[in-house]
């Protein structure tokens, strides 16, 4: 295809918008315009919200079961993801926060 054919009026610019729009993810069109989240699919979304959930369950069984007088574990990092900056004004504000303590937890699940 050749896109003197817009120019030329062979193409339509619905045509063009469309045939734009449905390019592969590793066209050079698609990764200038969606950024390094070109490179992730669903898959890679899913299995990045695995590893956040799991990491999670993993930190509030430590807390739970940690004693009373030792620190608590520290809070589980997400999975960065691309064309997410809020998320790291999520992980800032999550760092003021304070964890809650076992005790607190136990009393959640309980």
């Amino acid at each position: 295809m050749d896109l003197l054919d817009w120019h030329r009026d062979r193409l339509s610019s619905r045509r063009l918008a469309v045939l734009i729009k449905h390019m592969p993810r590793d066209s050079a069109v698609t990764r200038d315009r969606d950024g390094e989240a070109a490179d992730w699919s669903v898959s890679d979304y899913l299995l990045a919200a695995v590893v956040d959930h799991l990491a999670a369950a993993n930190w509030m069984f430590a807390a739970v079961n940690t004693d009373e007088d030792s620190d608590p574990p520290e809070r589980p990092v997400p999975v960065p993801r691309p064309g997410h900056p809020e998320q790291q004004d999520e992980e800032d504000l999550a760092a003021e926060q304070a964890p809650p303590n076992a005790a607190e937890l136990r009393r959640f699940f309980l």
